[in-house]
């Protein structure tokens, strides 16, 4: 067997699992922490009776978050404006941002019929590029230093190893109950990356396999964890210790680096969601008290929904007719919930506390003001 060589391509990559121990004792102790994380974001997130709070938010902030660690950078604001005009003027990160999260949302639809694979894979990566996406038939692939251009590692070639390496990737994943279901996942995310199947997109399509293996292995119920993020603050590590298993076999450091981000991300995301949920209550009691001719359940949970809102949207979940909607959004802006926007011939209202919440690290608002 020729010894490994970044210029090489690995054809050589070991099949699944690892001959070297995984289960370590600091393992174990670190699995044990994530595993506390992830069942309490699970909990509260089953407790938000406005699930759509969740699922139209979070995955925008990771579909950001995931782009920018290819150097497709966008903002959160351009994100949610865009996914009400559905403009064809947005910037090409910002197309393929959200391309990521229509990937996520499809391959979350496609394991009601099948569970993960390499075809969720292929749908996953084609959905963020945009276009019909296959495994590698063509030779030459390599990744190269961002800084130097220098070779750093060279993924197997041939479809035919390459669809191999993937049948046992997805054996690993579903025949291994005795093994923690969040090392499968940390082994599977590195096997998958040392694959590298596509052209292009392998980074982000991982990421998102990420989220489904989590809802597969009913860790939890909605592609809500943020791990993007995570990588973003420690992306040197992520890189080297990538390339440290396949260079030394280093599993522990690796599974180490994972777990931890899933602890550390399921802690954030629990504080982010505990801080939307709040803003929630505090705005449905100012709405109460300062209009309360407009009040309604419905109406609140749908500035949630969507922090960018328009007067169609109103309508159409049946909040009033336009030119009521029109009167109501009008008020929520004098009252300081909402922010007119003018895009062009359309009008947009921003939910502008919420927003601040959706933008990053902050967890903390202002309550509103009242007499």
């Amino acid at each position: 067997m020729r010894q490994w060589s970044p210029t090489f391509a690995f054809n050589q990559l070991p099949d699944l699992p690892p001959t070297e121990e995984l289960e370590t004792k600091d393992v174990l102790k670190q699995t044990i922490k994530a595993r506390a994380a992830l069942a309490e974001l699970k909990q509260a997130a089953e407790l938000i009776p406005n699930q759509s709070m969740l699922i139209n938010t979070l995955p925008i902030m990771e579909a950001r978050a995931s782009s920018e660690i290819e150097n497709i950078v966008t903002t959160t604001d351009k994100l949610f404006r865009s996914l009400q005009l559905d403009s064809e003027e947005d910037d090409a990160a910002t197309k393929e941002a959200l391309q990521y999260r229509t990937a996520l949302f499809s391959g979350f639809e496609s394991l009601k019929d099948r569970p993960l694979c390499t075809q969720t894979a292929v749908l996953v990566c084609s959905e963020i590029k945009g276009r019909a996406m296959d495994i590698r038939k063509i030779t030459g692939t390599a990744l190269r230093n961002g800084v130097n251009g220098e070779v750093i590692y060279t993924p197997p070639e041939g479809e035919r190893l390459i669809r191999d390496k993937l049948a046992n990737w997805e054996t690993f994943i579903h025949n291994n109950e005795s093994l923690d279901p969040l090392i499968i996942l940390a082994v599977a995310h590195y096997q998958f990356e040392a694959i590298h199947p596509f052209l292009d997109g392998n980074g982000r399509t991982g990421r998102v396999l990420n989220s489904l293996l989590l809802i597969e292995k009913g860790l939890l119920h909605l592609p809500i964890l943020y791990l993007s993020r995570y990588i973003i603050e420690h992306k040197a590590d992520y890189y080297r210790l990538l390339l440290d298993v396949t260079v030394n076999q280093n599993w522990q450091d690796w599974l180490l680096y994972f777990l931890k981000g899933i602890e550390e991300t399921a802690i954030w995301t629990l504080r982010k969601i505990e801080a939307i949920k709040a803003l929630s209550i505090e705005t449905k009691r100012y709405i109460q008290q300062s209009l309360p001719h407009l009040y309604s359940l419905e109406l609140v949970e749908l500035l949630f929904e969507q922090p960018y809102t328009r007067i169609a949207n109103l309508e159409r979940a049946g909040i009033a007719k336009r030119q009521t909607v029109s009167k109501y959004l009008k008020d929520l802006c004098d009252a300081g919930v909402l922010s007119e926007q003018s895009v062009g011939r359309d009008k947009l209202f921003i939910h502008p506390k919420l927003m601040e919440l959706l933008r990053g690290e902050n967890n903390v608002f202002t309550p509103y003001a009242t007499n």
